[in-house]
């Protein structure tokens, strides 16, 4: 699965109407198959790359329940959480992800998606449990 873009660049107004055409009709593709995981996964990127972080976040979730076992589900949930200032839920999913083996450390310590959490005291936990996994956050 791809990680979610995070970059959040100002889109120009021909990639947001692109990206509105997309989200439409991923939508439709999501509306008759709910569980295609695939289409889930692009619809939740796409939400958050057009800023739209609620839905994003109902994505993410829906695609939790489908693949609880799946560490970038996890990662991309806690991003979501994270965006929408559910700080303590950002961490709860984070703990998961990084239990479940997701280890792209650098990318966590810079993912503009998880500023919010980074920047809150709980984050200590998160420093500390990849401390334990023996790697560094730059």
């Amino acid at each position: 699965m791809p990680k979610k873009s995070s970059t959040r660049k100002r889109l120009s107004r021909q990639e947001k109407h692109n990206l509105d055409i997309e989200i439409g009709f991923i939508e439709g593709v999501v509306k008759r198959d709910p569980n295609y995981v695939e289409a889930l996964q692009i619809l939740g990127d796409d939400y958050t790359r057009r800023g739209r972080f609620i839905e994003g976040l109902r994505v993410d979730e829906r695609l939790a329940e489908l693949r609880p076992q799946d560490s970038l589900v996890q990662y991309n949930l806690a991003c979501s959480y994270s965006l929408t200032d559910r700080v303590e839920l950002a961490m709860q999913a984070l703990e998961r992800a990084l239990n479940l083996g997701y280890r792209d450390f650098k990318w966590l310590g810079q993912d503009p998606d998880l500023q919010n959490l980074r920047q809150h005291p709980l984050y200590r936990k998160i420093r500390a449990k990849i401390r334990t996994l023996q790697i560094k956050i730059r």
